[in-house]
């Protein structure tokens, strides 16, 4: 008889570690094929960086995103 499969759990901060993990080995794997192409290694963390919108060094802010929270409501953009 096959024995039962045990569940393993994971903690919220378990997970969130690996997902900022992966983001980071994703983001140093574009940043390392755009320095390929001759993009200067600066410019390819910014460019990076606003995509998966993280600040880099002196960067004050990212962009906002607009589909986030902001106070604008449907009346002021029409």
């Amino acid at each position: 008889m096959a024995s039962p499969m045990a569940k393993k759990t994971a903690s919220v901060e378990e997970v969130l570690a690996a997902i900022d993990a992966a983001r980071d080995k994703v983001m140093a794997d574009e940043v390392k094929s755009l320095t390929k192409l001759g993009i200067p290694k600066a410019m390819a963390y910014q460019m990076i960086a606003s995509r998966f919108h993280q600040k880099v060094g002196n960067q004050e802010e990212a962009e906002p995103d607009p589909f986030e929270g902001n106070a604008t409501s449907w009346e002021e953009i029409s």
